[in-house]
């Protein structure tokens, strides 16, 4: 069974958050972890870790489901990064990289 590989897009304020993890000193672990996470949604939508699921408390920009991967597990503040299917088939919107609140 072959996986689909995905594009990753970023909405500015994805682009604006990750940015922001780049230019911090303190944050090099989480920054580590979210390109990880990133490479394992390009390379496979359904890696184990990821444990992604529909998020039901948003919709994307024109209504789409909007799933949860995890960037980190067992972690007070644990990093999650939002995101949705589209705008083509072969492409994922990153809607949000965040500290789960």
């Amino acid at each position: 069974m072959s996986t689909m590989k995905f594009e990753i897009k970023l909405t500015n304020r994805a682009r604006t958050q990750l940015t922001a993890l780049e230019t911090a000193n303190d944050k090099k672990l989480v920054l580590k972890a979210v390109r990880k996470t990133l490479g394992y949604m390009e390379t496979n939508i359904r890696h184990p870790s990821l444990r992604t699921h529909k998020f039901d408390s948003l919709k994307g920009t024109n209504g789409e489901d909007v799933f949860e991967a995890y960037v980190q597990n067992n972690t007070p503040c644990a990093w999650r990064i939002f995101w949705h299917y589209g705008p083509a088939k072969t492409q994922i919107t990153i809607v949000a990289i965040t500290a789960h609140p």
